[in-house]
């Protein structure tokens, strides 16, 4: 029997009004269909009465929930139908097979969720400095993420499917986790991966980096003040998922990407400059100071949480 699909996007400001028409689009015209589309709009009855405009196949509804997306992406949960959820950033836009390539993941039974990949779409262009081990910054797959299938530790949000038992055995998104407005928080996402993973031990999660999406990049991120905070707060939001979820599996994924890709990127990067590409130290730099900050932030968000 064909699984129900729904797809689920959340939005929460008039600023992104087209680039949430075209997420919208870019779902209509998937070559496998959704069997349902939901737009849950965060808190703003504006933006809520003018959405119902949006012409095609699309279920409107408010968040039920607090204001988040946490909270808007369990209201998603609750009106869909599906036996597979999508989701998916109203500033992203899905390539034609993007569920096609997701649904594929789950010819096994112990797959909980399939997740791909995040182009960044730099409005601006990329900054010279901004190096690509960073681009979980913009919500982007970053380097050092495997260019072909392989299980993961978590999905993350702009480009992620789970099957609904996970909802209805473990409870949906942590309130007080995730992104509420332009606060740069989030892991919600982490979180709910390392529960479904500590219920069911034989499950897993799959990144497939077929299944892309192009998420857009504003002018307002490519500066080092949104770099710096981003970093700050992501530190924070790591706090919050290893007291939830413990250490080990809080930070199992943190801990290859420092050892690792970080000090091969510095070392990419210092080499681009003797090679003649000055930005290259901008990128090492901004790398030691990512981890700086992201440390920072975790330390922080440790102490107050103690």
């Amino acid at each position: 029997m064909k699984e129900k699909i729904s797809v689920i996007i959340c939005a929460y400001t008039f600023e992104r009004w087209d680039d949430m028409n075209a997420a919208v689009r870019s779902i209509q015209e998937q070559t496998l269909k959704a069997d349902e589309i939901i737009l849950v709009i965060d808190h703003n009855p504006d933006l809520f009465e003018k959405s119902k405009s949006i012409p095609g196949p699309l279920t409107v509804i408010e968040n039920r929930h607090e204001r988040g997306l946490s909270g808007a992406r369990n209201s998603g949960i609750e009106e869909s139908t599906g036996d597979v959820l999508f989701f998916m950033d109203e500033d992203a836009v899905a390539i034609p097979n993007w569920i096609e390539y997701l649904m594929d993941g789950y010819v096994d039974d112990t797959v909980l969720g399939v997740g791909g990949k995040i182009n960044p779409n730099w409005v601006s262009g990329r900054p010279a400095w901004f190096p690509r081990e960073f681009d979980w910054v913009v919500g982007c797959t970053y380097r050092g993420v495997p260019e072909t299938k392989y299980q993961v530790r978590n999905l993350i949000g702009c480009n992620m499917s789970f099957k609904r038992k996970i909802f209805d055995e473990v409870g949906g998104f942590q309130d007080g986790i995730g992104r509420v407005g332009k606060l740069p928080v989030g892991c919600e996402e982490t979180e709910l991966c390392i529960r479904a993973n500590q219920y069911w031990e034989n499950g897993q999660f799959v990144y497939d980096p077929r299944a892309q999406v192009h998420h857009r990049v504003p002018a307002d991120r490519g500066n080092w003040k949104y770099f710096r905070s981003r970093c700050y707060f992501e530190g924070i939001s790591k706090a919050l998922v290893a007291q939830k979820a413990g250490t080990k599996d809080g930070l199992s994924t943190e801990r290859t990407y420092t050892m690792k890709t970080l000090p091969t990127g510095v070392l990419t990067g210092i080499g681009d400059a003797f090679k003649g590409d000055f930005s290259g130290l901008g990128r090492s730099f901004a790398i030691v100071l990512g981890l700086f900050m992201t440390t920072w932030g975790y330390t922080y968000g440790k102490i107050k949480l103690a």
